[in-house]
């Protein structure tokens, strides 16, 4: 057995993990000291510096590598939360995974990522992957699931979830949220009483979508209020992919008459958008204006610069993640929690 200032000896070489009986063992300390050292816990008992460079010289020789189903067993934590996000191609996604990821970094967290892209099989399999490898925590923002999915999921993991979406109204449920239905009415009643514009059409996606339903209400009940009328051939579907902006622009094309201006309900369509209708050899805004929403990066970079209306992602992650933590810390009990995030009309020159 090594003694204190031997030299350290290398990794194990009979095929086991190395344990913390082992890093005790070749620092010369007890396994509380090691365990002290590694969870780098401030109100533990002080270890000194001489200790601590033993410790972890120990740790780097043999390898060592916590065991953390042995941790979650004697903690009850993991270390681990989950992310599931809608479409991991879509940028205004990526300051939210960023944000929830550094948040949770600070916390000594780990972050699992998953992408559902809108699929309700890929967000049942999302939570059937958490069932099977337990995380202390999870933030979803789900298109499909229902309550009864989420009981059933809460059920089996009896762990903390948070929501991006005003559509979840489980009780157990913190919901991170912005009116995207008065932000709509807002930017479609800007369009009208301070770009003049008279025939607006709308670029929705289908309903089972739930951004959707929200954003189409609060555009008729903008057109509604300045007595205008929606004409049926100036509103359109999409998928929220820039693709399928572009499909609308080619069903545009093939009309006679065309609307002053577009809302588009998220970026990627509307930029998808122009970028088919400058393909085709129009101007934007001077033969047609577009909206947006979201505010992702690229609606800056796009010229013409789009007009839109900013979600705040970076926003949205720490109330996501900060709700998260409220729960798995224990500073906040009892039933659903409803955050909200503002919207911001960002006016360029795309409208």
């Amino acid at each position: 057995m090594p003694k204190p200032g031997d030299a350290m000896p290398t990794k194990k070489s009979n095929g086991k993990q190395p344990t913390m009986r082992d890093v005790a063992r070749l620092a010369g300390v007890s396994q509380p000291t090691v365990s002290r050292v590694l969870n780098n816990n401030p109100s533990a008992i002080p270890v000194s510096e001489e200790t601590r460079r033993k410790v972890l010289e120990a740790v780097r020789v043999l390898g060592y590598r916590p065991n953390m189903t042995a941790r979650s067993l004697r903690t009850q934590r993991t270390q681990m939360i989950a992310l599931m996000i809608a479409d991991i191609s879509n940028s205004f996604y990526h300051p939210i995974a960023r944000t929830v990821q550094d948040i949770a970094r600070q916390h000594n967290y780990d972050v699992i990522i998953s992408s559902s892209d809108h699929q309700y099989d890929n967000e049942r399999h999302f939570c059937e992957a958490v069932i099977r490898r337990p995380v202390d925590g999870v933030i979803m923002v789900p298109t499909h699931l229902t309550d009864e999915d989420l009981d059933r999921f809460i059920a089996l993991t009896q762990t903390p979830v948070v929501v991006l979406g005003q559509h979840i109204k489980h009780a157990d449920v913190d919901v991170v949220y912005a009116d995207d239905e008065k932000a709509t009415f807002d930017a479609v009643n800007w369009l009208i009483a301070e770009r003049g514009h008279r025939e607006i059409g709308f670029v929705g996606v289908p309903d089972q979508y739930p951004p959707g339903p929200r954003r189409w209400r609060g555009y008729q009940r903008a057109m509604e209020l300045a007595g205008l009328s929606v004409n049926p051939q100036f509103v359109f579907e999409g998928d929220f992919t820039l693709e399928s902006g572009r499909q609308v622009a080619r069903r545009l094309l093939k009309l006679p008459d065309w609307p002053s201006a577009l809302f588009v309900v998220n970026d990627l369509m509307a930029i998808g958008l122009i970028l088919e209708l400058q393909d085709a050899g129009y101007n934007v805004p001077g033969d047609i204006a577009i909206m947006g929403f979201d505010d992702i990066p690229e609606a800056s970079i796009i010229r013409p610069p789009l007009t839109t209306i900013a979600q705040a992602p970076v926003e949205i992650g720490k109330k996501l993640v900060n709700a998260l933590f409220d729960r798995i810390e224990g500073r906040v009990s009892g039933g659903r929690r409803a955050l909200e995030c503002p919207c911001l009309l960002i006016p360029r020159q795309s409208a």
